[in-house]
């Protein structure tokens, strides 16, 4: 996978990120970027420069990358991506509209409502195998082009959690939760990054969940600690450290050698992002705006038109055996008006909120990334 990419993904999510509210929430910059690359391309100035400058990439080669990216993604055995753009009878194109938007992508729309949103919303369903089962989108006869990207990620953990009902007796997680926990003699599945610590829960394919745990700025943190899966001090250098990092204790184990004991509680999250209210982080300024005349795209058509709704909807859940997550973002344009000895064991409970990420394991590209503020199942 192209490295460029994957970098320019990656500074997407973290930019993104950074701007989060408090609370639990995941975004997927991965499901975002294919479509602000594809835009960029479509788009004339001044959103043609916004929009490549947000996707960090050549506007004339925007198109081929987003398409590249999809491509790539298909190869790998956990993840599943989709592109769609679906057109209006009613839409006169222009005649590069098949260099930016290659003809296999594209569908119709009627106008209708009744029509239009069943099929979307079945597309939507049949990417994210029903996991999203809507277009974050409202269509009505105004719409005249939509861009789609669905993903799909589902792992099984090679080693699974235990899960039990666990009381959390004080501090703002107090109360009954779902709670996982499994041992591991892999000790440098922990590693430390300054003040960060991090935990790479491994998939049985080709992808893995990572658990930040610090005081600031942890998941633009974690992010960038993904880039870098051999830097930090790894566990089997902190165990013998008596204030290993953030979230770590220094316990004991029966074992015939050091372990590991990594708990925390299930999680899962379901969050609808509405972009247009940071247009500026994704550079979607301009081609918000009323243009005039002649529109934002005159490379997609010759009716003037601009970005009327960018929405995306998206889920993570970590549980005992695995992980998956799904996203579906969208982006709907409309006519411009204008053992006996016992040994040290390293303990690492992830008791308070911490951030997450799911990478692919060669390439680092990450798919989906959060924050927990608080468990989200609870005890019985």
């Amino acid at each position: 996978m192209d490295a460029d990419i994957v970098r320019a993904v990656n500074d997407l999510t973290t930019r993104w990120a950074r701007s989060l509210p408090a609370g639990n929430t995941v975004v997927s910059g991965l499901g975002l970027w294919p479509l602000l690359a594809l835009l960029a391309t479509g788009a004339d100035e001044p959103g043609r420069s916004e929009l490549a400058a947000a996707a960090g990439v050549d506007a004339a080669n925007g198109s081929t990358d987003a398409i590249r990216l999809i491509e790539a993604i298909e190869g790998s055995a956990d993840l599943h991506a989709a592109l769609g753009v679906w057109v209006s009878e009613q839409l006169k194109l222009a005649e590069s509209f098949d260099a930016v938007m290659p003809a296999p992508l594209v569908g119709m729309l009627t106008g209708n409502p009744a029509v239009d949103k069943p099929k979307l919303d079945a597309w939507a369903a049949e990417h994210t195998d029903d996991l999203i089962r809507e277009m974050p989108l409202e269509l009505d006869p105004d719409v005249l082009l939509v861009l789609a990207s669905a993903l799909l990620l589902r792992t099984t953990w090679v080693r699974p959690f235990t899960e039990q009902v666990r009381r959390v007796p004080d501090g703002p997680w107090a109360g009954s939760w779902h709670w996982l926990e499994r041992v591991d003699s892999d000790l440098d599945v922990v590693r430390r990054y300054g003040d960060l610590t991090v935990v790479t829960v491994q998939g049985d394919a080709d992808v893995d969940v990572l658990l930040g745990l610090g005081d600031d700025d942890v998941l633009a943190g974690l992010l960038e600690a993904a880039g870098r899966p051999n830097d930090g001090v790894p566990g089997s250098r902190l165990i013998d450290d008596d204030e290993p990092g953030p979230g770590l204790r220094i316990g004991q184990t029966t074992s015939a050698r050091p372990d590991l004991k990594l708990t925390l509680p299930s999680f899962s999250i379901e969050v609808e992002h509405d972009l247009m209210e940071s247009r500026e982080l994704f550079g979607l300024t301009a081609v918000t705006s009323d243009p005039g005349e002649h529109g934002h795209f005159s490379a997609l058509s010759p009716t003037p038109l601009r970005v009327g709704q960018a929405k995306q909807k998206v889920l993570a859940r970590f549980f005992a055996t695995g992980f998956e997550a799904a996203a579906v973002t969208a982006m709907a344009m409309t006519r411009a008006a204008m053992i006996t000895t016992k040994q040290r064991r390293l303990e690492v409970a992830l008791d308070r909120p911490f951030a997450f990420t799911a990478v692919l394991r060669e390439s680092r590209l990450p798919i989906v990334a959060g924050w927990v503020e608080t468990p989200t199942q609870p005890g019985d």
